[in-house]
């Protein structure tokens, strides 16, 4: 079974189209400003004021999705050397203390990303240096949600927000918890797919992180062409 194609079940295929429209989504949105941001400035004198601002965030979205995304299609990159002369019994004692050290660092990832979101969204940071060990209190001095973007301003269909959080105050711009929601749901992806590759290395139906041969298979077909097979 290809390592890519682990999961091939009604869920898993759905889950594989959804991740993928997201990102496609993503990627034509940053196309789409982008591109009427140039007609408008060079053909019109004008522009979006908020697209540089918004095709960043769209960036930054892109990274941290993407990020859970290839880790659940092993389609990161790694080097092996040390794999391939090990046996496979020692080969999948390894690949089980990377997959620790990896989820162990996602946790510290996650922890971090919470902390610094939920400074934005009236939400308790956690409590304890480097692994939660629970939630801060919270005070009155910590809600922060009234903090609002440069420049995207803000749209009519996201006006319910406002009692709920910003205690009925209109906002002018997006409230930055919005946009830097991605961090922490970014990390959590990363730490559920490194929990998900440890579960596939310990059943040995995988036996190490390092699956993705992309380069080397590249090399090859270009090595085929050169040689007119």
């Amino acid at each position: 079974m290809s390592k890519t194609d682990h999961d091939r079940s009604p869920f898993g295929l759905f889950m594989d189209e959804l991740e993928e429209s997201v990102i496609a989504l993503i990627l034509g949105l940053m196309t789409l400003i982008t591109f009427a941001n140039v007609v408008l400035r060079y053909g019109f004198n004008t522009g979006l004021i908020w697209g540089f601002e918004a095709t960043n965030f769209l960036f930054a979205w892109l990274v941290l999705f993407g990020l859970g995304y290839t880790i659940k299609k092993t389609a990161n990159l790694g080097v092996d050397a040390v794999l391939n002369i090990v046996s496979p019994g020692l080969r999948r004692t390894f690949g089980l203390i990377a997959a620790a050290v990896c989820i162990a660092y996602a946790i510290l990832l996650f922890k971090g990303a919470w902390d610094y979101w939920a400074n934005f969204a009236n939400l308790p940071q956690t409590s304890g240096r480097w692994f939660p060990t629970g939630f801060e209190e919270m005070t009155r001095t910590s809600y922060r949600s009234w903090y609002e973007v440069v420049d995207i301003p803000m749209p009519q269909w996201l006006r319910f927000i406002e009692p709920m959080i910003n205690e009925g105050e209109t906002y002018e711009k997006i409230p930055r918890f919005i946009p830097y929601f991605m961090l922490p749901f970014g990390m959590l992806l990363v730490l559920v797919r490194f929990i998900q590759a440890a579960i596939r290395i310990w059943k040995g139906t995988e036996d190490s992180l390092i699956v993705s041969h992309e380069a080397e298979d590249e090399i090859e077909n270009v090595a085929h062409l050169n040689k007119g097979d």
